[in-house]
This record gives structure tokens, sequence and C-alpha cells, in this order.
């Protein structure tokens, strides 16, 4: 036979696939009923994943139209630093990104923005020493919230031996607390209560004690329920400067009315043991709440300072017993014991008074008499 020609025809060759018979009617055919499966299943891990169901496209509502979708090119532009440097040498082209700084403020300031919860806080700023710069404390954070508010604060000098809280202002009035209490009758919309404060550039207004110290000896915690009951109509946040003293008349007042407390101690040992006293009495006389979710603030500290305090350890004291510690380091400006701007403020200063204010402000979005999920929720500052 020729060996390069075919056998047969293509159209003879069989075919290469059987017939389009199932499996199962073949095995029926030369298997018992009872015969095991010829092959074993595939196990579970081997067997092809199912594809997961297409996910539809989310909504679009009126939500989805923001600004930072419409206007892309509309960021804000760096604050200082080389950031701001290279992105004006480009003309804006050129937008390096946030550093941890810039991102750490956006938290602090929005924060201190936290609306506040059935319409007015109480803050009072209280020490059971002199000379530790409370009322700079206080000053420095109604200062600072109300320059990154939009509502109004008050700061109410509650003193009775004539309060320095008059002095950290330009004063604008001789009008006292005491001549709002007299009058309050009078007092029906919030021009009327204007008439009585004192406003400082950062939009802080100041409600000063009386001068005679003979005077404010006699305000009691009554006076300061009626003062406190008309100031809630106008203002969002009132900030309390009390005085050295946990036993004078108007301190059951202040205490009783309070959302939070601000403990101001010197790093010093005498200061220490005095702010931690005043922490023993709270809890002695049924203040619990307020001890718990205290800030206290460890004033004026010298950065070449020849104290030999240990600040990490009195830190760690007052954060066991409460909910926040700041440390305000020392300032030429606050020394001088003059009126307190915030542009004068060195940038250390300013970030702690900033990090206070925002510490405080995370419990105006508890609403009043709610706030003892602050001592677990709330981080140390």
């Amino acid at each position: 036979a020729d060996p390069y020609q075919a056998p047969r025809e293509p159209a003879a060759a069989p075919p290469l696939r059987g017939p389009a018979v199932p499996l199962s009617e073949i095995q029926s055919d030369t298997r018992p009923s009872d015969a095991p499966p010829l092959a074993a299943p595939l196990p579970a891990e081997l067997l092809p994943a199912e594809s997961p169901p297409a996910e539809s496209p989310p909504r679009e509502t009126a939500e989805s139209l923001t600004s930072d979708v419409l206007l892309p090119g509309k960021r804000a532009a760096p604050g200082v630093g080389w950031r701001r440097t290279i992105y004006r040498a480009s003309g804006g082209l050129i937008r390096v990104g946030e550093s941890a700084a810039d991102l750490r403020r956006r938290d602090l300031v929005s924060r201190v923005r936290t609306p506040v919860a059935g319409g007015h806080h109480r803050v009072a700023v209280m020490s059971l020493k002199g000379g530790v710069g409370k009322t700079t404390a206080a000053v420095g954070l109604g200062s600072t919230l109300a320059s990154l508010r939009g509502d109004r604060v008050i700061a109410v000098d509650g003193n009775p031996d004539r309060g320095t809280l008059s002095d950290k202002v330009q004063l604008e009035t001789s009008a006292t607390i005491r001549d709002l209490l007299n009058e309050r009758a009078q007092v029906s919309r919030y021009a009327d209560v204007r008439a009585y404060t004192s406003q400082a550039s950062s939009r802080l207004e100041i409600l000063a004690s009386d001068r005679d110290p003979g005077v404010s000896v006699a305000f009691s915690a009554d006076d300061y329920r009626a003062v406190a009951r008309v100031l809630e109509h106008y203002y969002s946040i009132c900030i309390t400067d009390c005085g050295t003293g946990l036993l004078h008349s108007a301190m059951a007042g202040i205490l009783e009315l309070a959302d939070q407390i601000v403990l101001v101690s010197s790093p010093s040992v005498d200061g220490a043991r005095s702010a931690s006293a005043t922490l023993d009495w709270l809890e002695a006389h049924s203040y619990g709440d307020l001890v718990r979710n205290a800030v206290v603030v460890l004033s004026m500290i010298r950065p070449k300072s020849k104290s030999t305090v240990d600040l990490d350890r009195l830190e760690g004291h007052f954060a066991a017993r409460c909910r926040a510690v700041i440390r305000v380091p020392y300032d030429p400006h606050l020394e001088e014991g003059a009126e307190v701007e915030l542009d004068m403020l060195n940038s250390d200063t300013a970030d702690a008074y900033l990090a206070l204010a925002a510490t405080v402000g995370d419990g105006f979005a508890v609403p009043r008499g709610q706030v003892s999920w602050l001592t677990s929720a709330a981080p140390f500052a």
C-alpha cells in the first residue's frame, strides 16, 4: 500500500465524541443502582467561588453635591510653613498634603465647635489656692471658645473678694453682676444684657463682680442662681471664675448648676496638694461626677525651671482621678496681668488653650446631668 495515501476517506472516520447522552443514563445501563459513584464529589474549598452579585451604584441625592466634589480646585491653601511657600510659588498648582499638626488642629477646632446640647452649658473654673493662674485660665478658655465658635460665650466673676476677671479685658461699662441682679426684671432681650457686660477682641463677654469686697461677700447662692437663669437665655456657654474658698456663700449655687469644672493648679507641691484636696472635698460632698469629668490645668510651667517637681508623676496623679490634664506653659504676655490677647500668646500657649477648649468642648454634646460617659469615652489630652 502507498504509505502516503489515507487508509480511508475523512467522511468514513468514526466520530471523535460519543453521543450526547447524559452520564446518569449511561451509568444506569451498565452499573447497579446501589454501586458507589465513579468519582467522589470535589471538596467545597476546591469548588469555584461564586462571584458576588454586582452592587448597584449609590443613589444620587442632594447630599452628594458637596463643595469638594463640585469645586475640586478650591481646597483651602496651606496655612504656614514650607507648604504654603510651595503653594504660592507655584501659583496654587502644587498642594502638598496637610501636616500632622494641621490635621490635629483641625480636629481640635472641630471639637471646640461642638454644638451645645440643651442650649446652655456652665463651666466652673476653680482653685483652692490663689495665685495659680485661675482667672487667666478662665479668660484663656473663654477667649478661645468665643473666637472659634459662632454663638455667645460669657465669663462671670464669682469671686467674693474683688475678683480680677474685669482686669483681663478693656472695660466698656462700670456695671457689675450686682447691677444685673437688681435690674434683672427689666431684661427682656440680648441688648439689655449687653449693657452690663464688656466684650474682648475675642468676642468673649465679661460680667464683672463688685469692686467693694464688703458688698460682694453678700452675694449668695440664690443670687447666683437668679443671674444664671437670666444668662442662660442669651448665651450658649457660661464660664464662672470661682473664688478660692469652697464654703463662701455663692459656691453652693455655682457647683449645683455646673456641668463641668476646670481645676487649676500650679506645678508645685503645695499647689498640687491644694488641688487634690479640692477634689477630695468635692467627692466628700456628693460632687463625684464633677470630679470624674473634671479637667485639670497645670498652669504657668516654665520651660527652663530649676524645679525638681516630677510633672509626669503629678499629671499621672490627676489623670487617675479626672478626665484630662492640660499643661499650659509659661507665657510672658500672661505674666503681665493685664488684658489677655490671644494674638500675643506664644504658639505653645495658644495650642495649650486650644487643647483645653477642645477637651471642655467634648462635654457640650451631652445633655445636662448626663456627663458620666465622658469618663470613659473622652481621650486624655
